[in-house]
């Protein structure tokens, strides 16, 4: 055995371990940032610091998300709990190569694969990728309604459903960027009410811990399918164009409104960038643990098995883990609601324009950015009629899979090779344990993708 090939192996041996390292590390400074008796003041500028892998990792629990999660709990206890702290650094790692392409280039994830890549790739994708959000966005608003009738029973479903549509529409067309970012950034926090009502719930903490760390599966058919729906939702396609073009919208706020005057990135940036994409994903990954943990610990526990929407959670959990737990789920299924079904739309409209080459972003106005605006309008009206047309949400969110599953293998592969490429990135190319995370991380969604299909169709 060469050289090489022994030092080759060695990186692969030692990746699990400084994989845990550097979450460890990210993770730490994230909570040695947070306030202490004295630190009120590394608080705040912890809290400047976060921006867009908030926003990105906070919208990946939108309501379609949360239901899965509750599903997986009563369903199957504890045992999958462990794919929380397992998709952690996969997820975490694969957004900061899209905040660095964003970053490093100026331009968008779209935009980037169209100046490196064939287009006739990129527009499949798009088009995709455009399907799937229109479905989630059609469960999501069905989710948000049910949301409202449970602590408003008597409120009109469909009038709800509207309302959503165009209150979402008016947000992202007429409010000014920077006040719509901190829009989201706030909405990020409903997410500690799930925390707060898994521990209102009374977890049994040393099994939690077991079935954190302890790996479980059956392979069954619909656990297949589960575990699928899972990855799929945690690595989900429209999370990796939203960040890297928020990234960019974030330097254009700063007045660097050229792509080549917001090139590059110094060392300070990119560890701003790090806290905030660790803290986001870190965020977004101990949502579902917690909601899994809950679920498990009072409907698995009871026979109650069946979950079929995040509304249905809430009202399941009710009688268990009592009114304080169903008031969080309930504000919860609404706060993430408003805070993902934007980012579906924003990243359509985003992968969509710059495929195209049109203007894009948010920071621009209707008339400055019409087609980009009027590829959201069309996601969110597509979504509105699934609504009144009897599409079943679950079916929704199955098609939304499939696509999903489709489009994550082919766009992953993509992003490493592009963050990868000294002639794309410069000296920002990922370092040797980044690529190995990326390519097994390609390697998993394309065996996940497959699992899907051949579980729904075969």
């Amino acid at each position: 055995m060469s050289k090489v090939e022994k030092d080759f192996i060695e990186e692969m041996a030692e990746a699990p371990a400084i994989i845990l390292e550097k979450t460890l590390k990210t993770t730490g400074e994230a909570i040695a940032s947070l306030p202490g008796k004295t630190s009120l003041k590394k608080a705040r500028r912890y809290w400047d610091t976060l921006g867009p892998g908030l926003t990105t990792g906070a919208s990946d629990d939108d309501p379609s998300g949360i239901a899965t999660y509750s599903q997986t709990g009563a369903q199957y206890g504890f045992q999958l709990l462990w794919l929380a702290p397992f998709t952690f650094p996969l997820m975490a790692t694969i957004q900061e190569m899209c905040a660095r392409i964003g970053m490093q280039t100026g331009n968008g994830l779209a935009s980037n694969i169209r100046q490196n890549f064939s287009k006739k790739i990129l527009y499949g994708t798009a088009g995709l990728l455009l399907a799937a959000n229109a479905f989630n966005i059609g469960a999501d608003l069905g989710a948000m309604a049910q949301g409202v009738r449970l602590l408003i029973p008597s409120m009109n479903a469909g009038l709800l459903v509207i309302f959503f549509t165009l209150l979402s529409i008016g947000l992202q067309i007429f409010v000014s960027y920077a006040r719509y970012a901190q829009y989201l950034k706030y909405l990020a926090l409903v997410l500690l009410a799930y925390i707060v009502s898994a521990i209102l719930a009374g977890l049994d903490w040393r099994q939690v811990a077991h079935a954190a760390v302890v790996p479980s599966i059956t392979f069954s058919k619909d656990q297949v399918i589960l575990i699928c729906a899972i990855l799929g939702t945690t690595i989900s396609p429209y999370l990796f164009f939203w960040q890297s073009s928020q990234e960019v919208e974030e330097e254009i706020s700063k007045g660097k409104t050229s792509p080549q005057s917001r090139k590059g990135m110094a060392k300070k940036e990119i560890r701003e960038m790090r806290v905030d994409v660790w803290s986001g994903m870190f965020l977004s990954n101990a949502v579902m643990f917690f909601i899994i943990a809950a679920c498990a610990a009072v409907l698995y526990s009871r026979g109650i098995t069946t979950i079929t929407s995040a509304a249905e959670a809430a009202e399941a959990l009710r009688p268990f883990a009592g009114d304080s737990t169903y008031f969080l789920f309930a504000l919860g299924i609404i706060g993430t609601g408003l805070l993902a079904i934007p980012v579906l739309a924003g990243s359509a409209a985003y992968v969509i324009a710059e495929s195209f080459d049109w203007k894009t972003g948010l920071s621009k106005t209707l008339k400055q950015a019409r087609a980009f605006y009027g590829v959201i309008i069309i996601a969110m009206c597509a979504g509105l009629a699934m609504n009144f047309v009897g599409l079943d949400p679950i079916k929704a969110l199955i098609y939304s899979a499939v696509l999903n599953g489709l489009i994550a293998p082919v766009i992953l592969v993509l992003i490493v090779r592009l963050s990868s490429s000294k002639l794309v990135m410069g000296k920002r190319t990922n370092g040797p344990l980044t690529t190995a995370v990326g390519w097994f991380t390609v390697t998993l969604m394309v065996f996940v993708g497959l699992a899907t299909i051949s579980a729904l169709f075969v």
